[in-house]
């Protein structure tokens, strides 16, 4: 990866200065990275070898650009403990300040690792680009760890943007898998907005598959990916089908372009691959919905102790949940959406949650 990065920014910039670091707990890939270094004549001591969650091996260093691609569904059990104490005792001073996923993922870890190794923005900033599977997008729900960490993210404005890739992309896995990039010193017109782009049709057949990997992706798709995120742009896909619905051709259509003429023998498929989200269009306040708990003559019970003396006691039986989206104030929400079903019911202000919506947004966007 620090090769292939090398040579690309080289490949737009030969008078760049790059000076590469990298750390990795595979002997195997940290040997050959090492090797691989020293070929190309970079500093072989910034490779380190160890645990990034840790053993941070650049403790109180910050960086211009990183990228990851960290397993998928691996535990981190061993680390529990020191992680957690890190969570524990340096909050947003150490690695893992927004929260702590479930232990059957570390993937989060990465990210928030990442996170704590961007240089800041009055300083020149960062951007990463980190590979997760569909699991951070939407597991655990609000006030869990995962939800934190995405909310915390999001309402920081640091998620540029997400790109769904096709399946079968790499040799141990054929589950979908997501480019994040993320950045502390997004241009004017990225300030408050994410990027999806799914590119999860971008893509081309090998001619002999590695394991789990049977697709890759043309020079001619990464461009138009590229192309894409460059624009800032909402976009779709069209597709021009023959009367069999065999595909004869396909183009991006940027909004306010023209739609194409639809011949009589032919149809027009329409899909969209980038769309711009708001912030906020992400988040929810989840508000748990009471009604009143009834006697056998259905009259209203009341608590007869302590503070609940003379209130309405709630009926366990009945309790609901509503996710109200950040853009709508909750009191007219709940008057506009439930009142009118279920008058008697009220909101326990004690229960409400944050969470957050990307896996359904990229949902509509594939829809």
């Amino acid at each position: 990866m620090l090769s292939e990065a090398r040579e690309f920014l080289h490949e737009h910039n030969p008078a760049a200065r790059l000076t590469m670091f990298g750390q990795e707990l595979n002997d195997e890939s940290y040997a050959i990275c090492k090797a691989d270094m020293l070929i190309k004549g970079q500093n072989v001591t910034n490779i380190v070898a160890g645990n990034t969650l840790s053993e941070d091996g650049y403790s109180g260093q910050k960086f211009d650009y990183m990228l990851s691609n960290p397993p998928f569904g691996v535990e981190w059990k061993k680390v529990e403990k020191i992680v957690s104490k890190k969570h524990l005792d340096k909050g947003f001073d150490g690695h893992f300040g927004p929260g702590l996923p479930r232990v059957s993922d570390r993937s989060m870890l990465f990210l928030m690792h990442l996170l704590s190794k961007m240089r800041p923005a009055q300083d020149g900033g960062s951007r990463f680009g980190i590979v997760l599977n569909g699991s951070p997008l939407f597991t655990g729900g609000a006030g869990s760890g995962e939800s934190e960490i995405r909310r915390y993210v999001l309402e920081n404005d640091l998620v540029e943007a997400i790109i769904g890739l096709p399946a079968d992309m790499f040799y141990n896995t054929g589950i979908a898998t997501y480019v994040w990039i993320l950045s502390n010193k997004k241009p004017a017109q990225r300030k408050g907005f994410v990027q999806l782009i799914d590119a999860s049709g971008f893509w081309q057949k090998m001619r002999k598959s590695l394991d789990s990997k049977h697709k890759k992706m043309s020079d001619e798709h990464i461009a138009t990916i590229s192309t894409l995120f460059g624009a800032i742009a909402n976009a779709r896909q069209t597709t021009v089908l023959d009367a069999d619905g065999k595909e004869i051709s396909h183009s991006i259509l940027r909004d306010g372009q023209p739609e194409p003429e639809n011949p009589a023998d032919r149809k027009i498929k329409l899909s969209p691959v980038s769309r711009i989200f708001r912030n906020e269009n992400f988040g929810y306040t989840t508000i748990t919905v009471e009604r009143p708990l009834r006697d056998e003559q259905d009259n209203i019970v009341l608590g007869v102790k302590g503070k609940q003396k003379g209130k309405q006691q709630p009926d366990s039986a009945l309790r609901d949940t509503e996710n109200v989206p950040f853009s709508n104030d909750i009191e007219a929400y709940f008057a506009r959406e439930v009142l009118p079903h279920v008058p008697d019911a009220w909101i326990d202000a004690e229960l409400r949650a944050v969470s957050d919506t990307i896996m359904q947004m990229l949902g509509k966007l594939a829809e």
